[in-house]
């Protein structure tokens, strides 16, 4: 695997949303689903704000592979779940002030535990 190139991070990172489509059994992509993405130094996360038990989450589980596209950016990526438990304060501080804007309702919706359970780090292939 390669890391994220800076202009990706960069581009990604300050995008509002992210389009993730995961990969079935047989390597087609489900349909994708637009969420949003937070950067934490060089990698990018993504949450489901039905924790584990949300549909788009449960299908990264199938191949833990898929597509994203963000901005411009389309990538082929891994889908690294159990992200490391620690940084959730960090994630979380960043999905605060990134979408702050919308309010604490909606903040809220990707700040809770069962939502920090479901955090998924993007790998590029």
């Amino acid at each position: 695997m390669t890391g994220w190139t800076s202009d990706e991070l960069a581009t990604i990172g300050q995008a509002d949303e992210l389009e993730l489509a995961s990969q079935r059994r047989d390597g087609s992509l489900r349909d994708p689903v637009t969420m949003w993405v937070v950067r934490d130094g060089d990698d990018l996360y993504v949450r489901s704000m039905h924790g584990r038990a949300g549909a788009w989450f449960r299908g990264t589980q199938t191949r833990h592979e898929g597509h994203v596209r963000s901005a411009g950016v389309d990538k082929d990526v891994a889908f690294v779940v159990d992200a490391d438990p620690g940084l959730n304060d960090r994630i979380d501080a960043v999905y605060r002030s990134k979408y702050g804007r919308y309010g604490k309702k909606y903040v809220d919706s990707v700040v809770n535990p069962a939502s920090r359970a479901s955090t998924i780090k993007l790998d590029p292939h």
